[in-house]
């Protein structure tokens, strides 16, 4: 702790049992360990390696193992009290042996590479000294590979030669040869943010067994040793594809085209929708999408299917048949009929998980969802334009742990006509696509069309009483009790102090990323926002050390929803312990492209992952009052000049892949606030898009939260009012301020500043 950090800091009143602290507590860390262990996913395990028997030996090679990455970096790094790195966990069991000389030379190269840095994730493979290798052979038959990769906020990867990022380096590759020809069984160990390539190891007879293990925050290197041991049983399902190459992925191609756009012509083809449904793309696939394996075996009995009004429901037992106690996860994938509207040929449309089923235990399970969740939104006018559709056929049912696996179920939905099931308006169509995949593989030309965004009138009327001296002034507290509405309260706030409550405010305590509101003379607080998702981040120099929570993606691939609330029930009391009061998670964007620097804070290629993940995170902030966030709305999936970079996308694409995880979590969890992204979405910057903010996001969805700005975009602070963007965060910045003071005094715009004003009132009147 910095000298007279307790001056500077205001003091926290402590959460835990008898006045302990709960910040980085051992609750929390236990969490963590057990959120990476079930985030795990097992890959291969051929002639069933692993786990590893009692009194094995092992040599654990790469420089992975001491250089552990714990999550990414910038603003969803987390400061913690330590990291436990693989080579530390396994060192913790005393079922194994650990060839120590190996180790102990990694740890040597890497401390004196870093000399001190804590920037990890980024070293060159070390050679392996011939001496260590042999002694590690007469050792053991047993080896262990370590692979890391590093990624961070403002880092998008290339994967160009020089920056090696999805495919193994020169020095890597050599390593990874020279262990498969030196032992007879391998095991190799990924520890990477999102996906990498797979396929090295996947037909690679030499390698027997292969663990993602992501980045599974400070007790990662524990968990991974709780899983080579078998204490636990992997229970993790993939959340993205695996493909043969990187130029598999559709979006590869155009990734890097201009710093100025990325054009979406894959379409809703992402992920598994792609590689499932593109003709001669499932060869492409190492490993499926919901893909994991397990050290025991289930199967699932007594399916049944019904329809239950307008929601179909099913019914299945999941019966543990293996050796091993385990969880298994059962995922419910449709297959809409091929009419006018291109589709997919599967969707996921529910999943489940377990309990830890020991052997020759059963559970059973029903999963459901709403029959509606099958259309098809319609943005040319195939059957009814700007509307989701379902058409006419047979709808088909697959059941099962993976995509590619599930079997089809004798159940089928018939719809003899077809059915409108939402009429909506056409909101931000693009100009510049030029043209968008269809389900046969071929593009489909779309000229380029002028269109104007539509705008919206403020339909909320503000009433206007400013007292005539200080003493006469209400507080917000005299809301609080009762005795004055919040109207009324508004209406005692000039245009002036409106517009100052849409704005950021300075930091007060621990916090480094400002609050909102502090109005001190009408008793308006200032809470403070903190960033995530991988946890509470607090800078170092306050001395607060939080619990670093495994990565979004780790945590998707769970699988499990209850877990995930757990998780944001325990960084919210972090935050809450701290006296903050806005957690800035969690993060929803599509992994669109391996490449894409941020995928380690979003969950999945698949929004309904990502939308059931967020809500329940979202469920569990909030359950302690505690405000959540989630983020970046919409279409961040790119960080190469994100602030100025348009994403060209479909109507479709951006309703049923890019904002439909945030429908989702609006629906199911209710957040406080929503944080829009950097970027521009065809054409109009996300914070400045009255369509999306006004028409999609409240007027569709019915959303009556807060909306706040990223931090320091380049929009425009007018233009963000009249959008329906309340706060800019993290202030309103001295050269935006004669414009904002000009338009509220030349302008009738009082409504919409009020209805602004009240929206982030409600947020500080709800906090404890």
């Amino acid at each position: 702790m910095e000298k007279w950090a307790r001056i500077k800091y205001q003091p926290c009143l402590p959460l835990g049992d008898n006045r302990s602290r709960i910040t980085g507590c051992q609750k929390h860390i236990q969490l963590s360990r057990e959120a990476a262990c079930e985030g795990t996913v097992l890959l291969k395990n051929n002639n069933q390696v692993l786990p590893l028997k009692e009194g094995a030996k092992v040599a654990i090679f790469g420089k992975a193992q001491i250089d552990y990455v714990k999550g990414g970096g910038g603003s969803g790094d987390v400061f913690c009290e330590y990291v436990r790195n693989i080579y530390d966990g396994l060192k913790q069991k005393t079922s194994i042996q650990v060839f120590d000389p190996l180790s102990l030379y990694y740890q040597d190269y890497v401390s004196r590479v870093y000399q001190g840095r804590e920037d990890n994730g980024r070293l060159v493979e070390a050679d392996i000294p011939e001496n260590l290798l042999k002694e590690a052979a007469a050792f053991t038959d047993t080896a262990i590979i370590t692979i890391n990769r590093h990624s961070g906020e403002g880092e998008d990867r290339k994967n160009d030669g020089q920056d090696v990022y999805f495919e193994l380096s020169t020095e890597e590759k050599t390593m990874v040869k020279t262990v498969c020809e030196n032992f007879a069984k391998v095991i190799v160990l990924l520890n990477t943010g999102a996906m990498i390539d797979t396929s090295w190891f996947a037909d690679n007879r030499r390698i027997d067994a292969a663990l993602m293990i992501w980045q599974g925050g400070m007790e990662g290197g524990l968990a991974v040793a709780d899983i080579l041991t078998g204490e636990v049983t992997p229970s993790g399902k993939l959340v993205d594809t695996c493909a043969k190459s990187f130029a598999d992925y559709p979006s590869s191609e155009g990734f890097h085209e201009s710093e100025d756009y990325v054009k979406y012509t894959e379409d809703i083809f992402v992920g598994y929708r792609y590689f499932e449904t593109i003709p001669g793309m499932k060869e492409r696939v190492t490993y499926p999408f919901g893909y994991g394996l397990s050290y025991t075996d289930f199967v699932l009995e007594k399916q049944t299917a019904t329809i239950l009004g307008e929601e179909i429901l099913i019914s299945l037992t999941v019966k543990n048949v293996g050796a091993f106690s385990g969880k298994e996860v059962v995922q419910v994938y449709y297959s809409a009929p091929e009419g006018k509207i291109t589709k997919p040929a599967r969707e996921l449309c529910a999943f489940a998980k377990t309990k830890l089923l020991c052997p020759g235990e059963s559970e059973t399970l029903v999963l459901r969802f709403a029959i509606n969740d099958m259309a098809s939104y319609d943005d040319m006018g195939a059957v009814e334009k700007s509307a989701y559709v379902l058409e006419k056929g047979t709808y088909k049912f697959f059941v099962g742990g993976n995509v590619r696996d599930a079997e089809e179920l004798g159940f089928r939905y018939q719809l003899s006509e077809n059915r409108i099931c939402q009429k909506l308006t056409e909101y931000c169509k693009p100009t510049q696509l030029g043209k968008r995949l269809t389900a046969t593989g071929a593009y489909l030309d779309v000229p380029d069309e002028a269109y104007t965004p539509k705008s919206f009138s403020c339909t909320y009327k503000a009433e206007t009483n400013i007292p005539k001296d200080e003493e006469s002034r209400k507080k917000l507290i005299d809301v609080a009790n009762g005795t004055i509405t919040l109207d009324e309260f508004i209406a005692q706030l000039t245009d002036e102090e409106l517009l100052h409550l849409l704005g950021g405010h300075n930091n007060t305590g621990v916090a480094n990323t400002l609050g909102m509101g502090a109005l001190p003379a009408y008793g308006i607080p200032n809470p403070m926002t903190t960033d995530g998702p991988a946890g509470v981040r607090i800078n170092m120099q306050t001395g607060v050390l939080t619990t670093a929570f495994p990565v979004a993606t780790m945590l998707a691939c769970s699988w499990n929803t209850e877990l995930l609330e757990q998780v944001g029930v325990a960084g919210a009391l972090e935050a809450k312990e701290n006296n903050l009061s806005i957690w800035l998670t969690p993060a929803l964007n599509i992994h669109r492209s391996p490449l894409c620097g941020r995928n380690f804070e979003y969950y999945s290629e698949d929004p309904f992952v990502a939308g059931k993940m967020a809500a329940a995170m979202v469920r569990g902030i909030q359950s302690q009052n505690i405000a959540a966030t989630p983020k970046h709305f919409a279409c961040n999936n790119k960080e190469t000049n994100r602030v100025n970079s348009n994403s060209i996308v479909s109507e479709r694409a951006l309703r049923e892949i890019y904002l439909k995880g945030f429908e989702i979590c609006v629906k199911e969890s209710n957040p406080a606030t929503i944080m829009t992204a950097y970027n521009i979405i065809n054409e109009v910057r996300a914070s400045e898009n009255a369509e999306m903010l006004q028409g999609i996001l409240r007027e569709e969805w019915g959303y009556q939260g807060l909306v706040m700005t990223d931090w320091a975009n380049f929009a425009d602070k007018v233009a963000e009012i009249q959008a329906g963007n309340d706060i800019r965060m993290p202030y309103i910045e001295e050269r935006q301020m004669p414009k904002c003071l000009d338009f509220i005094q030349t302008q009738d715009v009082r409504d919409q500043l009020a209805l602004s004003a009240k929206r982030l009132l409600k947020l500080i009147l709800w906090f404890e």
